[in-house]
C-alpha cells in the first residue's frame, strides 16, 4: 500500500468538515453560520494544494481526496443552502435549480480533472466550482448584513442557482492566479489598491467579498465577450478580403 502525505489531507479533511458542518447548519436554519463554513472550506481549499506543492508531497490521493471534498463543500453545500434559505418555496422548480447547481459542479470537477494537464495555467475552463460556492455564500452573508430581508424571497436566487451552474459548464475562461509571480515588479497604484481591498475586507467582508466576486466574473465575461467580438470581426475581414481578392482575380 502506497503511503499518504499526512499534512495537506489533513487540510483537505478540514475543507470537507467546514462543508459537511455548513450543510448542518443549513438544515437547523443557521444559514449565516453555514455560509460561514463554506468560506472556511475555501481557505482549508486554497491551502491543502499549495501545502503540497511546497512540500514535494503531491501524489494521485491526494488529488482525488481533494476532489470529492470539494464536491461535497462547493457543491453539496451550497446547493442544500440555497435551498433551504429560499429555493423550498418554489417547490419543484426548487429543488430542480439546487440539483442542476450541483450537478453542473459535479461535471466541472470531472472536466478538470480529466483536462487538467491539457489546460494553460493561466485560466480556468470555466467558473471554478469554489467560486460559485463563493458567490453562493457571500451572497447570503450580503443579504444578511444590508438586512435585505426579501432576498431570500427574490426570483434573483433562481437566476443564481441557475447562472452559476451555466458558467461552471461553460468554456469561458476565467483567470487563474495558481501562476502569479510574487516577484514581478508593479506600479505603487497596485499596491495602493491591494492595501484598500484588504481594508475593505477586513472592514466589511460580507460586503467586500461578495462584490469582489461579482465584479471578478463581470469583468471575466466582459472580457470573453470582447475578445470574441474581436475575433468575428477579424474573421469577417478576413472573409472581406478574401472575396475581394478571388473577384479581382
Amino acid at each position: 500500500m502506497k503511503k499518504i502525505y499526512l499534512v495537506p489531507n489533513f487540510v483537505t479533511t478540514a475543507n470537507m468538515f467546514s462543508g459537511f458542518y455548513s450543510i448542518i447548519a443549513s438544515t437547523h436554519g443557521e444559514f449565516v453560520t453555514a455560509s460561514w463554513a463554506i468560506m472556511a472550506a475555501g481557505i482549508f481549499d486554497m491551502l491543502d494544494g499549495r501545502i503540497a506543492r511546497l512540500a514535494k508531497a503531491t501524489s494521485q490521493f491526494g488529488v482525488e481526496y481533494d476532489s470529492l471534498s470539494d464536491l461535497l463543500s462547493f457543491g453539496v453545500a451550497p446547493a442544500i443552502l440555497l435551498y433551504q434559505w429560499a429555493l423550498e418555496p418554489y417547490e419543484r422548480l426548487g429543488w430542480i435549480a439546487a440539483f442542476l447547481y450541483l450537478a453542473c459542479g459535479a461535471l466541472r470537477l470531472a472536466r478538470f480533472n480529466v483536462n487538467t494537464q491539457n489546460q494553460p495555467k493561466n485560466f480556468f475552463q470555466g467558473l471554478p466550482i469554489p467560486m460559485a460556492a463563493g458567490v453562493v455564500a457571500t451572497f447570503v452573508l450580503f443579504s444578511h448584513t444590508i438586512q435585505w430581508e426579501t432576498a431570500a424571497q427574490s426570483p434573483l436566487v433562481l437566476f443564481l442557482a441557475f447562472g452559476l451552474g451555466a458558467l461552471m459548464v461553460s468554456t469561458i475562461p476565467f483567470p487563474s492566479f495558481k501562476e502569479l509571480n510574487w516577484r514581478s515588479r508593479a506600479t505603487f497604484g497596485y499596491l495602493m489598491l491591494g492595501v484598500l481591498l484588504m481594508v475593505l475586507i477586513i472592514i466589511r467582508p460580507e460586503i467586500t467579498l461578495f462584490l469582489s466576486l461579482i465584479t471578478f466574473i463581470g469583468v471575466s465575461l466582459l472580457r470573453y465577450l470582447i475578445r470574441l467580438a474581436m475575433h468575428r470581426n477579424s474573421r469577417i475581414k478576413e472573409g472581406s478580403s478574401t472575396a475581394i481578392y478571388e473577384k479581382r482575380t
